[in-house]
Parts: C-alpha cells; sequence; structure tokens
C-alpha cells in the first residue's frame, strides 16, 4: 500500500526516472502517471539544458515537467539532479523547490549535484576542476538550507562566503516543512560530506562493494553532524535496456544511450555532438557491468534486487529505449511486484 509520499508498506520505492533528454516534456508527463498507474511510486526527472547525444533530442525545463509531473501523479518527485552552482544561484534552486513543497506537501524532495559542463557552461563561465565544483555545490547547499531555515521561522538572512553572496532576504513562499534535500555522488570524500551537510544520498548503479564504500562514508558524515544515518534515505538512479529481444535491448542502448557504456568521466564534456563522436567508439561489451541489457523481466529483477538487499529504500528505474509504455507493463507486472525488502 502507497501513502501520498509514495512509501511502500516495507519502506521501498520504485520509481520512474523521466529521461528529458529523451521525450518531449508532454510526453514525458504522461509517462510518469503511466508508469504511477502501473505500480512506480514517484517520479525523477532529469535537469538537463542539451541531451547527452542528439539522437535523444529534448532537454526541457525540469521545474515546468515536474509541476506538471506533481497535478498528474500522487507519488514522490524531485530533480535527478539540479547542479545549484553555475545556470543557477543557489537562492533561485531555494525558490524552486520551496515553491514546489508548498503546491505539493509532504512529496517534492530536492536532488542536488555538482553539475556538468554539458550543461553547466552554457553561460560561459570558467569551467572549474572537480574538487572546486563539489566545494561550489557545498556552499550552495548551505545557503539553501540557511533560506529554508530561516523562511519558516520568518526572518531574513545573507550569505557572503567564497562563491556566491546572497542580499538580506527570504523565501516569502514555504511549506510547512522544507524539502529533503538529497545530495548525488559516487566519490566517498563527498558522501562524506554529503551525510554531514544533506538529508540523504543519490547514487547510480555502480558495484555493490563500490557503494557499499559509500554508504558507509555517508554514515561517518552523518554521524559526525550527530544525525541517525539509519533515517536518511539512500536512492539509487538504475539505467537498463529492456526490450522484447536481447537484439532490440542492446540496440536501444546503442543507439539512445551510447553514454552509459562509455567508461570514463563525462563531467567536461560541452556538447552532444562531441559525445556523438565518442559513442562511435562504444561497443557492445563496453555496457557489461554497467547496463543490463536484456529481454528476461527476472534478470532486471534480481540486478534490482542485489540494490535492495544492500539497503536502497528508493530506487527510480530508466529504461534507455523509447519503449517506455510497454516496459512500464512489463515491470508493472512482472518486476516490481518481486522486489522484497
Amino acid at each position: 500500500m502507497r501513502g501520498v509520499s509514495g512509501v511502500t508498506a516495507n519502506g521501498l520505492t520504485v520509481g520512474y526516472a523521466a529521461a528529458l533528454e529523451q521525450f518531449h516534456p508532454t510526453e514525458a508527463v504522461e509517462l510518469s502517471a503511466y508508469a504511477e498507474q502501473h505500480g512506480f511510486s514517484g517520479v525523477m526527472a532529469a535537469d538537463h539544458y542539451q541531451p547527452w547525444v542528439p539522437a535523444q533530442g529534448q532537454a526541457s525545463f525540469v521545474w515546468n515537467v515536474l509541476t506538471a509531473v506533481g497535478e498528474r501523479t500522487v507519488g514522490d518527485f524531485g530533480p535527478g539532479v539540479t547542479a545549484p552552482t553555475f545556470r543557477w544561484h543557489p537562492a533561485m534552486v531555494a525558490q524552486a523547490s520551496a515553491t514546489l513543497a508548498a503546491m505539493y506537501p509532504g512529496r517534492h524532495w530536492l536532488g542536488l549535484g555538482s553539475g556538468e559542463a554539458l550543461n553547466e557552461h552554457i553561460t560561459a563561465q570558467y569551467w572549474p576542476e572537480a574538487p572546486e565544483r563539489i566545494n561550489r555545490m557545498f556552499e550552495a547547499i548551505e545557503i539553501i538550507k540557511k533560506l529554508f531555515t530561516a523562511s519558516l521561522a520568518g526572518k531574513d538572512v545573507k550569505h557572503a562566503g567564497q562563491f556566491y553572496k546572497l542580499e538580506s532576504t527570504r523565501l516569502w513562499t514555504m511549506p510547512e516543512v522544507a524539502p529533503e534535500i538529497l545530495v548525488a555522488t559516487a566519490g566517498p570524500v563527498t558522501a562524506k560530506r554529503a551525510g554531514r551537510h544533506a538529508d540523504g544520498l543519490i547514487t547510480v548503479g555502480a558495484p555493490l562493494e563500490k557503494i557499499s564504500g559509500l554508504f558507509a562514508k555517508f554514515d561517518e558524515g552523518a554521524r559526525e553532524a550527530g544525525k541517525d544515518p539509519s533515517t536518511m534515505p539512500r536512492a539509487l538512479q538504475v539505467h537498463l535496456s529492456w526490450a522484447p529481444t536481447d537484439e532490440e535491448a542492446l540496440a536501444n542502448a546503442m543507439h539512445q544511450w551510447p553514454n552509459g557504456g562509455m567508461k570514463f568521466p563525462k563531467g567536461d564534456i560541452r556538447t552532444p555532438f562531441e559525445l556523438e563522436q565518442m559513442a562511435k567508439m562504444v561497443r557492445p561489451e563496453d555496457f557489461e557491468g554497467r547496463l543490463v541489457i536484456s529481454a528476461d523481466p527476472d534478470v532486471h529483477r534480481a540486478e534490482l534486487q542485489k540494490y535492495v538487499d544492500l539497503g536502497f529504500d528508493r530506487i527510480y528505474v530508466h529504461n534507455v529505449g523509447r519503449n517506455q509504455r510497454e516496459w512500464i507493463e512489463v515491470f508493472g507486472a512482472d518486476v516490481l511486484p518481486k522486489l522484497v525488502r
């Protein structure tokens, strides 16, 4: 039984990852509602200014889409993830998130990351190395939390830091409870800082021992800040390719999600056209260990179950092909009911 927040009786939620890089926003919203009708419990929507490769073909404004998702569904939803660092001043992300949480109480969470050049360099600023991007993100989180806390108390707040300034102000539209902040990370140092400064963790499918290490660091940071890590959400985004035949599933991955087979960091790549050139080097074997490609729903179920067993309480699933409705029906019937916590 799912409550308003999309939580199942055993505390596990499996949501739909709306790929705004691939689908027109109207279709993405329709698919989100369709997924919920078939047992998916929430929606994670990508914040992209550009698609990864031109074949994906879309990149709509995530906040508009999330509002429509809020209207058409009853589960949880949030951006997976937005970067409050270059395109956005943190105060604007705080305002966007607080507004959604005020409109849809108890349903919206704020997913934050340190950003990728593909989306963030468009404002023509210097694009720094990863450590600076991460430091910027944590300063941005400090501002967002200050705004949430002060605004709930009816007070103004200001900030002058290494990267950002905020004149004395508050958010005038607030929910009764501030949205939870989930930080996206695949690295142990950032995971520890996330445990200290955020409410939860988002990561992507990876080898289980790597994720176990992230969890350990996240827990360590949380305990240092006097928090109980067992109460803090752990969200996972999983990319996979399902189709009625293995051949179709592979073709979908190769055409629509070649970025899933690229075994190198993509944070510094500027345009979809650069990635398109790199995609020509991707071979079917490059997806091994990175993206499950199979026509057998049970193969996908077994993979997802491993993540559940590891301790994730929220999983958002992205099928990389365009065969979304067919996939939603199959997974709603043959995969989601069989996942056990």
